[in-house]
């Protein structure tokens, strides 16, 4: 993502590519185990070690590639509380952009505020932080992939080089990450290069700008490291006169494709935006938001639909001010294909961003780095997916533990905002157990005649003033001691409970 005003740019109308031939076979979306090891690729599926298939459904945390040297917000808030809402809310890997200047012997991080939070940060260089996020976040069951976001804190770049950072300081910077998190599974991949854009090109042979060879060779100095890692390879923002966003446009691929020398590892990397971050011709067409299937088949979806390989949506976002970006976010997520119907086949993602700075899209969290945007969260629950397994760890109920345990919960209901005619709350369950919740549900009793208009992370029943509110797919399985949460809109005013029940299914 970047912070200045992309142009619009036209396009020419797309065509409508076939499935050739592949089946839509959805995957197993309870299976909390999936995700172990390290990941591979088949066709257009990534499978975790045991071939399992699993989904990328998480969130962009940007700080590393700015001049604070670190994930933004450690000002406000603890990462590991933070790392533990992203868990809730059913996000299960984040996308950490990055610049050369942390891999800088000493580069010390700013903005962490350590009175009472983020105690363990104190005194880490920016590369030490990175290591404690990326521990936390295996031990809670995320993955991460790292982003090479810009050369240096200044600004991004069009091509994957300057002048004051060279080919070889990238690639040698990619291996020593590479070594620096070898069989540590968390870390499964790396983002090669964030946003390659004019006089970038794909399959022009000009070794100067052409990112398709400049992508293998970085990726294959990668694999020399370590051959397990996935590799990320967005695309760039022209090809043979027809131009999308940065990053975007990965029509080269057809004539093209990225060969890398480890067979499996390959991904490739789209970036999509709306109206609050630049107009685009396809916005003000006629048939908009119909048109919009067929322009994400041309410039990247055909690679997933065409059985080529696995396509990540690593950065879309909107301020959803404007009613043109409420509809595209709408048809983006159907498009990205829903975990309910399809499991593990469809596109993966990381939508930009966790934070609320980000000054075109905001975030999911509001600006005081705790509140979420429930509406913007709500829109993503269809494409969320199931978390992975942290692996045994210590503690009752355990693995191995001789003396059993139990599974129960507690749930508080909260009512946000509340306007006479309607209302919204917000509805956190804690598991209070020695074992792993693997399902739950939540009940409770409204006063008088409120009724659900509409409920995020969570299905529900309601039978007079009795509600009953079922996990979702992707937040059932909550370890001991976490917790997670899901939302509701309700009308008329005035609903609050006096209690509310939690029980393990």
């Amino acid at each position: 993502m970047f912070r200045t005003l992309r142009r619009a740019l036209c396009v020419a109308a797309a065509l409508l590519l076939p499935l050739a031939g592949v089946q839509s076979a959805r995957a197993d979306v309870a299976d909390e185990a999936a995700g172990a090891g390290y990941w591979h690729t088949s066709g257009r599926q990534i499978l975790d070690a045991a071939g399992k298939p699993v989904r990328i459904a998480g969130v962009n945390w940007f700080g590393f590639e700015t001049a604070n040297h670190v994930v933004h917000g450690l000002w406000a808030r603890d990462y590991k509380s933070m790392i533990d809402q992203m868990k809730s809310l059913g996000y299960n890997t984040i996308r950490m952009p990055y610049s050369d200047d942390i891999l800088k012997p000493g580069t010390m991080p700013d903005s962490i505020n350590h009175d009472g939070k983020n105690t363990d940060l104190r005194g880490l260089t920016s590369l030490q932080v990175l290591d404690r996020i990326v521990a936390y976040a295996g031990q809670s069951g995320l993955k991460i992939v790292l982003d090479r976001h810009r050369p240096d804190a200044a600004g991004q770049s069009a091509l994957w080089y300057t002048a004051s950072v060279p080919e070889s300081t990238w690639i040698t910077n990619l291996k020593a990450l590479a070594t620096r998190y070898q069989g540590n599974s968390t870390v499964i991949g790396i983002d090669l290069h964030n946003e390659p854009h004019d006089p970038a090109c794909w399959g022009c042979g000009d070794t100067s700008r052409d990112w398709r060879l400049a992508a293998q060779r970085a990726g294959n100095a990668v694999l020399s490291a370590n051959p397990e890692l996935l590799i990320m390879v967005e695309g760039v923002q022209s090809y043979n006169g027809t131009n999308g966003w940065w990053g975007g446009n990965l029509m080269g691929v057809a004539q093209h494709p990225v060969q890398l020398d480890v067979p499996n590892r390959l991904v490739y990397s789209a970036h999509d935006y709306a109206t609050s971050v630049a107009q685009q011709s396809w916005f003000s067409d006629p048939s908009f938001p119909a048109n919009m299937p067929g322009i994400w088949d041309k410039y990247w979806g055909y690679i997933f639909k065409q059985n080529i390989a696995p396509v990540w949506l690593g950065e879309f976002g909107t301020t959803l001010q404007p009613s043109v970006d409420q509809k595209w976010l709408a048809e983006l997520v159907k498009y990205l294909r829903s975990t309910s119907a399809y499991g593990a086949d469809g596109f993966h993602w990381t939508f930009w961003s966790w934070n609320p700075n980000s000054g075109d899209t905001g975030g999911i969290l509001k600006d005081d780095w705790q509140t979420v945007d429930t509406v913007k969260d709500g829109y993503l629950a269809s494409v969320k997916a199931p978390g992975f397994d942290p692996g045994p760890g210590p503690g009752p109920g355990g693995p191995g533990d001789p003396g059993g345990g139990n599974a129960t919960c507690s749930a508080a209901y909260t009512v946000g905002s509340d306007w006479g005619g309607g209302f919204n709350a917000e509805v956190k369950v804690t598991n209070t157990g020695t074992l792993p919740l693997k399902s739950w549900k939540v009940t409770w009793t409204w006063s008088g005649s409120q009724k659900v208009t509409s409920m995020w992370n969570a299905s529900h029943t309601q039978n007079g003033a009795i509600v009953t509110a079922l996990n979702a797919a992707h937040n059932g399985t909550v370890p001991v001691g976490s917790s997670t949460s899901f939302g509701l809109g309700g009308a008329p005013g005035g609903g609050g409970v006096t209690g509310v029940s939690c029980t393990a299914t």
